[in-house]
Formats: structure tokens, sequence, C-alpha cells
């Protein structure tokens, strides 16, 4: 088992112990989806109350893990994110609370089921990795962000849910982002 495989088998192990949801995003996502691109750290939604938290968190030997339990408790609270250190492989995962906002609750319900690394785990659909990562291009990664999105839509292209895609950007003003993703695909496969 790799180190990125061995990391993520035991934090899937952790938050299915502690009952809790999971739908893994990022770079993890867009590869899945779309095109490899090389990383250093696993991004995963989840879903969980303050409990499942808790024993979560206890599945982490500080002898063998990083994490801050109050930046975790903190993170939950404000619906943000709190990182996880492998010591053994060097991989990060940053856990990401779910947002209480409409759209991230949809997302989160639209989560497929696969197996990732060797490992059964639920991962954001093609439409939704593309909406996140425009979403973090809007915030200024735009350039690492917009080429992972092509990377998906080369690779997914008919099989997208233009509706919901259409639908989602518009509302999350994501449209002109979208576009010029788009416009790239097109000239790439020219």
């Amino acid at each position: 088992m790799t180190g990125a495989a061995a990391t993520l088998a035991h934090v899937l192990g952790a938050l299915d112990a502690a009952g809790a949801q999971h739908m893994i995003v990022g770079s993890f996502a867009s590869t899945l989806h779309g095109e490899p691109r090389t990383t250093q750290d696993i991004d995963i939604v989840v879903r969980l109350d303050a409990e499942q938290l808790e024993r979560f968190l206890a599945a982490f030997a500080e002898t063998e893990w990083y994490v801050d339990h109050e930046t975790a408790r903190n993170a939950l609270a404000r619906h943000s994110m709190f990182n996880l250190v492998d010591f053994a492989t060097g991989w990060k995962v940053d856990v990401i609370a779910e947002k209480p906002d409409t759209y991230s609750r949809a997302a989160f319900d639209r989560r497929i089921e696969t197996e990732f690394l060797g490992t059964p785990a639920c991962v954001a659909t093609a439409e939704d990795t593309i909406l996140s990562k425009l979403l973090w291009a809007r915030l200024g990664s735009s350039d690492r962000q917009i080429r992972d999105v092509v990377g998906v839509l080369a690779v997914a292209g008919d099989a997208l849910d233009r509706d919901y895609l259409d639908r989602w950007a518009t509302q999350l003003a994501l449209g002109d982002l979208l576009e010029r993703a788009e416009r790239s695909a097109r000239e790439r496969d020219d």
C-alpha cells in the first residue's frame, strides 16, 4: 500500500468508525474525473457532529499523527477546515467541515461511491468537482484550478449533467470561469 493509500484508508476508516460521512474533493477528485496531477494532500469534506468528531479524533495517536484537537473543534463550529498529518507517510489531509449552504449540501448529497486507492470511498461528482474548482479559482488560485477543470471537461465531456452544471454555475456566479475553462478545453482539443 502506498503512502497516500495507507493515509486515506486510515482516515476513511476512522470516519466510518465514528459514524461520519465523507466526500473526497480537490485534486484527488479532479484526478479521478479528469487528468492526473501531483499533490501531497488529500481534501475530504465531512458531515459530522461534535460527538462524531471526538470519536474521529481519538483514532489519531499523537505519536503517529499531527492533529490539533482544538483547531478541529473550532473548524467544525465555523464550517472550516483542519489538518491531519501522517508522520509515517508525510501525507497531509485537509478535513473540511461541510458548509451549511444549499449548494454544499446538494454537492454532498450527490457524491458517488467508488473505490479510490484500494479503499471504498465517496467522491464528489465530476460536475461538483468542476464547480468546486471554479469556486477556488474565484478566490485567487485560478491557473491550477482552471487546469484541473479543463482536464475534467476533456475527460468527462458529454457524460456531464449539463443542466445541473449550468444551473449551479449561474447561481454561484461562475459562468464566466466555466466558459473560460470550456474554451480552453476546446482549444486544447483542436
